[in-house]
């Protein structure tokens, strides 16, 4: 038997994150084309869902734990605190300028 709508929507927003946008990851995004900052949204977006998506980085060489997903030529750096179930997007950028 399948589950009832109802069930299967609560148990996904049991399971989902929240996001948190800095203000820096603010200002980057409303630096991006239009085009390119409803596809960086989207993403955004679907972390809530799931943090670690199918080709997610975990960063190397920095001193807090930093993810990083791709968006065309941008990259979404965030932290994920699987504690306390939060999402914390840090930086958008060009992929040749997001690392410095």
């Amino acid at each position: 038997m399948g589950r009832c709508p109802q069930a299967a929507l609560e148990t996904r927003q049991a399971l989902s994150y929240r996001v948190k946008v800095s203000a820096k990851a603010e200002k980057d995004m409303m630096r991006l084309p239009m085009q390119e900052r409803r596809k960086v949204v989207n993403k955004i977006d679907r972390l809530a869902a799931d943090p670690r998506p199918p080709g997610c980085l975990k960063l190397k060489g920095r001193t807090e734990e930093l993810w990083r997903i791709r968006s065309g030529d941008y990259r979404i750096l965030y932290a994920i605190d699987d504690v306390i179930r939060i999402v914390d997007v840090r930086q958008v950028g060009n992929r040749r300028e997001v690392y410095r």
